[in-house]
């Protein structure tokens, strides 16, 4: 029987590692999100985000494969910049872009792999406690989303000018920012 103590513990480190930590998940989930105003869209590509991420960091958890941080975090930074360049550049979400989106997930369903092997999992309880941390992440991405949605896509998604003024220049802001980790985190590994 899974202690609620343990499982309680992972699913706010789940939380945490994206809301307030994990700026570089953020910016991915917005990413994802100014692509399409429409939530139903967004919610689906978060859904295979997180099976991805999931499936990697179970596989990594288990210690099947070891990542790499010095590939990883290079990689994670190149997703982001990808996706903001792709709403600068795309007005609608393409076919492929789910198979994109499971790509990128599971890169960075390693990057949570190395920040889980930091923490650790009880052996005890390893599967359950795997669970409660990506039930955690994704009630983050979540979370993220919906701020986003009242925030900003209720309001504005169907004005003429949203993806000129809103859009375009987050999405340059994030390209920027990914950009610049991209070549700190080749130039500089942890």
């Amino acid at each position: 029987m899974p202690n609620l103590e343990t499982l309680s513990a992972y699913l706010q480190l789940g939380f945490s590692h994206v809301l307030p930590l994990g700026f570089d998940h953020i910016l991915f989930i917005l990413t994802l999100f100014f692509l399409s105003s429409n939530i139903k869209t967004v919610f689906v590509q978060c859904a295979v985000f997180t099976v991805a991420h999931s499936l990697s960091l179970a596989i990594a958890a288990t210690g099947f494969i070891i990542p790499n941080s010095n590939i990883v975090e290079p990689l994670i930074a190149l997703s982001i910049l990808f996706t903001a360049i792709e709403n600068i550049v795309h007005d609608k979400t393409n076919p492929w872009r789910l198979t994109v989106i499971f790509g990128f997930g599971l890169i960075h369903g390693l990057g949570f792999a190395n920040a889980l092997k930091e923490i650790g999992l009880p052996k005890n309880q390893f599967l359950a406690s795997l669970l409660s941390f990506n039930i955690g992440v994704e009630l983050g991405q979540l979370t993220i989303v919906l701020a986003a949605y009242i925030l900003i896509s209720k309001w504005f998604s169907h004005k003429v000018w949203y993806k000129e003024r809103i859009v375009y220049p987050i999405s340059t802001g994030i390209g920027c920012i990914a950009l610049y980790w991209t070549i700190e985190r080749i130039l500089f590994p942890i």
